[in-house]
């Protein structure tokens, strides 16, 4: 797009794609799942001409980023880790957070870990959720909606990605952006975005155009859906569990075990 400039940072040794333009104090843009950057190429080019430095990366596991392979590292400190290496990057001046979906929930954990990074942060769809005292997350879903609930059926590796394969991405794609069904999202075994009993293609909103749904399939198809599942399967190690202690250095002056208070200002927008 006009005025959208891209290239690769090395961060926590992995290499990050960043479309970004315009100058002034910066707006990191975050993205959710399947998305990428490109989620944010609209604000960013409206926020430019108002005079700020509008960055927005691909997320690990996503478009022309690094994946890693293991789930285990798809953690918050992972991903938060990626994105402290990229405002240093920048200068280390704190940023404006923007962010949908799993970057909302990764916003919350740079905004807890890392408060110095943050001057202030808008948060789309995702609430902040402390963790449960006593429960593991997907133990939590399975307890409250059951094992067809889409976040339990994307913990078994490969088991998603094969059911993705036998339908067009596109439409896959479409069925996850475009989806208003009541109710909690399950994803019923061998059909489950339902899209086997449509008759021709999904139609699209207003706000989604058939060029948006090809920059992604494309990016998709070269990459696969595994480095946006691995962001779920990684969900029991958010908690504070042994192992994940190992990965708590980055941030050990600013100790994720110390009790915090976070005062948090809501304003809720209807539709988003």
């Amino acid at each position: 797009m006009d005025g959208i400039e891209h290239r690769t940072v090395r961060v926590n040794g992995i290499n990050m794609h960043v479309a970004e333009q315009g100058e002034g104090p910066t707006i990191l843009f975050l993205h959710g799942f399947p998305e990428l950057w490109y989620t944010w190429r609209h604000q960013i080019q409206a926020l430019s001409a108002q005079g700020y430095h509008c960055i927005a990366p691909d997320l690990r596991g996503y478009g022309d980023t690094d994946t890693p392979p293991s789930s285990t590292s798809y953690t918050c400190f992972h991903v938060v880790g990626d994105l402290v290496a990229l405002i240093d990057s920048l200068g280390g001046e704190p940023v404006y957070l923007v962010a949908h979906d799993w970057g909302a929930m990764i916003g919350w954990y740079l905004c807890m870990f890392r408060p110095d990074k943050v001057r202030a942060y808008a948060c789309m769809s995702v609430p902040y959720r402390p963790r449960h005292p006593k429960m593991k997350p997907i133990e939590t879903m399975k307890m409250f909606f059951g094992e067809d609930y889409y976040m339990c059926r994307f913990q078994e590796v490969g088991v998603m990605e094969d059911e993705i394969k036998s339908f067009e991405t596109a439409e896959v794609l479409k069925k996850i952006l475009t989806d208003r069904t009541p109710g909690p999202p399950c994803l019923p075994k061998g059909d489950p975005f339902r899209l086997k009993a449509l008759n021709g293609p999904l139609p699209l909103p207003s706000w989604l155009s058939e060029d948006d749904i090809k920059y992604n399939v494309d990016k998709l198809n070269e990459k696969g859906f595994t480095g946006g599942l691995n962001y779920y399967r990684a969900l029991d190690l958010f908690s504070w569990s042994k192992a994940s202690l190992m990965i708590i250095r980055p941030f050990s002056h600013y100790s994720a075990l110390t009790p915090k208070k976070m005062n948090i200002f809501l304003t809720t927008i209807n539709g988003i």
